[in-house]
């Protein structure tokens, strides 16, 4: 059967070798933003060639290449980030590459304070067709900037590849599960959980890399005095299906965030609905669910550090309550928010924008 659409999939971290780790259940599909499943649409995916660079303008260079010199067909292009296609976007919107791009934008776009940035900015978002988002507030406070019309916005139901997660458990041995577990690494607030967790007994283990962008973690845990209970892993690269099975044999998901104005923690959120484990996590307004309404976990105010030390007893002291989160949290997975739901919202507007544009 021909193909309704083939599409250029741009990801900023290694494709083919992913997926191929995905058909064996060893690398979550959401983690490919719907490459998985969109062929059960017909779309049909031509994957970049990822390199990493040190150097943005060396990635973006990279990147234009081998967009512009690309051999094989495809009618759109589908990026999971705009880093590395910023020259591309710009000869779109110079009307010089003639695909429609559609990208993930992980933030609210914002307004510059500078005349001449703001310019080029809205210059350079005439050149993406179209958004995908991860909330409603993230949509309208983009909105609010009037730098792209409304519709070029969309909310997408990003959550977990529930075959993955099914599957890893019946891997694991069944016994009961115990202790909380942090993962992540992008602005993460080491140092509030690990000195609530200083005034606990309750068991944390930390699976981190030792620095993520200008935050030096192992820094900031040696300047602390650590309680017998807090156990760190520095880790290395990306390990989801590893990382997976350690969550998945814990009680509670612990997601401790700085303030920044995007969806930080969200990847190790959704997890918690695929597994079925209730989380204690920071209170960021542009999640698109709220986590107390759903009664799926605790959320604490940033920074708060006698918030977290409650979250932790109250978890600890009330285990029915604690499954009652878990199990909620499953559904919410099952639902609202999963792999099948946004892959199916992905294809349906990537095929509507090759329609439009044939």
């Amino acid at each position: 059967m021909n193909p309704k659409l083939n599409i250029y999939f741009y990801h900023t971290r290694l494709t083919r070798e992913s997926y191929e780790e995905w058909k064996d259940f060893r690398f979550p599909g959401h983690i490919l933003y719907g490459l998985p499943l969109l062929e059960n649409y017909g779309i049909q995916s031509v994957m970049h060639r990822y390199k990493a660079f040190s150097s943005r303008w060396k990635l973006m260079l990279y990147a234009t290449k081998e967009i512009l010199f690309c051999k094989e067909k495809y009618e759109v292009l589908y990026g999971t980030s705009f880093r590395g296609l910023e020259l591309v976007i710009f000869l779109r919107a110079l009307g010089l590459y003639r695909k429609p791009i559609v990208i993930w934008h992980h933030t609210a776009l914002r307004k510059s304070p500078h005349r001449l940035k703001e310019a080029i900015s809205r210059f350079f978002y005439r050149g993406i067709d179209h958004m995908f988002l991860f909330s409603r507030k993230l949509i309208q406070d983009s909105i609010a900037t009037h730098k792209v019309p409304e519709h070029k916005l969309e909310l997408i139901h990003w959550g977990p590849d529930l075959a993955f997660y099914d599957h890893l458990l019946k891997e694991l041995p069944p016994q009961p599960r115990e202790g909380y577990i942090s993962t992540g690494k992008e602005n993460r607030d080491l140092k509030t959980m690990l000195e609530a967790f200083s005034q606990t007994e309750e068991d944390l283990e930390v699976f981190i890399a030792e620095e993520c962008g200008y935050l030096n973690y192992k820094q900031i845990a040696d300047s602390l005095t650590l309680t017998d209970n807090i156990h760190i892993h520095y880790t290395e690269g990306v390990i989801p299906y590893e990382l997976a099975k350690k969550v998945a044999q814990k009680k509670v998901i612990v997601i401790c965030c700085l303030d920044f104005p995007y969806t930080v923690g969200l990847t190790t959120l959704v997890e918690a609905y695929a597994l079925g484990i209730p989380v204690i996590c920071s209170k960021n307004p542009n999640f698109e669910i709220d986590i107390e309404k759903e009664g799926i976990g605790i959320a604490v105010e940033y920074g708060d550090v006698e918030g977290w030390v409650k979250a932790i007893r109250y978890l600890h002291t009330h285990p029915e309550d604690a499954e009652r989160m878990g199990r909620n949290a499953r559904k919410l997975g099952e639902e609202r928010f999963n792999l099948t739901i946004f892959s199916k919202e992905i294809a349906e507007r990537l095929l509507h924008i090759s329609t439009k544009n044939s």
